[in-house]
């Protein structure tokens, strides 16, 4: 099972974190993969890495805040495959902070960041999934998109809320094509993003009575969700929005 040989995956914000271990995952599974972000250079060295893992791959800089730039990278995909067949919208990011200090700016950034690229990747790379008619959908939003919290992240939890609605709406759209749409809902885990607080003595005693399993997410905890959703045997599991967060969002 979850044999991905002969699949395309193209995968955002693959530079760091979350998108570069999916990256891996989809690859060890025999997927070729192209992986794109901004820091190219971050890009070259996955890509070689996962060269060595047997699959094809390739590094494509891409800003997902820039429509342009997407179009690009989609052009670029296509010319070196031919085909797309897992897209992972891993790209993320928050600007932080209380709905009564942010301003307008850090707000607009983030549900750009957040959400409106997800519709901007989704809209380009699906267009290949519909004329095939075959296609995996994995949007990364956040267990902050199904609850709120007081972490001073108004604006993350609305635009991960967002992607979670449209991820459903984007499922039922798709679905009469053979094209899936699902979520994967992350808790904490050890990121660019996340580093600076996560190992933290307040963090871990905070981890330790919100989550039912008392830690953070480790290293590659996530993959096996991603894997499952862009396989074969996931055909009939579409507009799911997948928590792994060591049950944080079921205990509220």
């Amino acid at each position: 099972m979850f044999d991905l040989k002969g699949r395309v995956a193209v995968v955002t914000g693959a530079s760091s974190g979350l998108g570069k271990q999916m990256a891996k995952a989809l690859a060890q599974q025999g997927a070729d993969v192209a992986v794109l972000a901004r820091r190219v250079e971050k890009l070259e060295d996955l890509a070689k890495e996962l060269t060595e893992m047997g699959v094809k791959s390739l590094a494509v800089e891409c800003d997902v805040m820039d429509l342009e730039s997407i179009k690009s990278a989609k052009d670029k995909v296509m010319e070196k495959f031919g085909k797309v067949d897992i897209l992972i919208n891993s790209a993320g990011g928050n600007k932080g902070g209380l709905i009564k200090d942010m301003d307008n700016d850090d707000w607009n950034f983030t549900v750009d960041l957040d959400l409106n690229s997800i519709f901007r990747v989704t809209k380009e790379f699906v267009q290949p999934m519909l004329e095939a008619k075959y296609g995996r959908i994995i949007n990364i939003a956040s267990m902050y998109g199904l609850l709120g919290t007081n972490q001073g992240a108004a604006a993350y939890h609305a635009a991960k809320g967002g992607v979670v609605n449209f991820t459903r709406a984007a499922a039922a759209e798709f679905a009469p094509h053979g094209v899936t749409c699902n979520s994967i809902c992350p808790g904490f885990f050890n990121t660019e993003l996340t580093e600076a607080s996560i190992e933290t003595d307040d963090f871990k005693q905070y981890m330790s009575f919100s989550v039912p399993m008392g830690r953070a997410g480790h290293e590659g905890e996530l993959n096996a969700g991603a894997v499952f959703l862009a396989s074969d045997e996931a055909s009939y599991v579409t507009g799911v929005n997948l928590p792994i967060d060591g049950g944080w969002s079921s205990s509220k």
